[in-house]
């Protein structure tokens, strides 16, 4: 798999229709439902995107099988589940990349997750809303937070978003 494989977890399904409707302009073909019956394992070649609810472990359990087999997977979650479906697909990939979008070039060292973060709190979110946005604990935000400042070399979360919004949207 090495184009990018789109993963996401959202809250609504106006941001899953959104979200699909990207995928599908960028050459994806969608799939209503987790359950994939195609013969081969490896579905990446297919460039399907699977979308729908994921409101029990069963769902999620598909939804994380097809990542695995190669398939995009756009889930609206909430609570719980949310956050395990979140945590178990970032074992697949990186979560929130659109296919065809590069990789951030701006020279700061920071992973995705950070990324995210940083870009909700300098929308003016607090840490435990950007957390909840991002379907990671509290505890999970505030050490990739402290990760973000220590690897930008500040003290101070503001100094960290004051950097990120200078190189990474500059």
């Amino acid at each position: 798999m090495s184009e990018t494989l789109p993963l996401h977890v959202v809250a609504t399904g106006s941001d899953a229709d959104a979200l699909v409707r990207r995928c599908t302009a960028a050459g994806w073909k969608a799939h209503r439902g987790f359950a994939l019956l195609e013969p081969a394992w490896d579905l990446a070649e297919r460039r399907l995107v699977a979308h729908g609810t994921v409101a029990d472990e069963h769902t999620a359990s598909q939804a994380v099988l097809a990542a695995a087999r190669g398939a995009g997977i756009v889930a609206v979650a909430t609570g719980r589940v949310a956050l395990a479906l979140a945590a178990d697909l970032r074992r697949v990939g990186p979560l929130g990349l659109m296919p065809g979008k590069p990789e951030p070039t701006d020279g700061l060292d920071l992973d995705l997750e950070q990324r995210a973060l940083l870009n909700r709190l300098a929308a003016g979110s607090t840490i435990a809303a950007a957390a909840d946005a991002e379907f990671v604990s509290l505890r999970t935000a505030n050490r990739r937070i402290a990760a973000a400042r220590q690897a930008l070399g500040v003290k101070t979360t503001r100094e960290a978003v004051m950097i990120y919004i200078k190189h990474a949207r500059g």
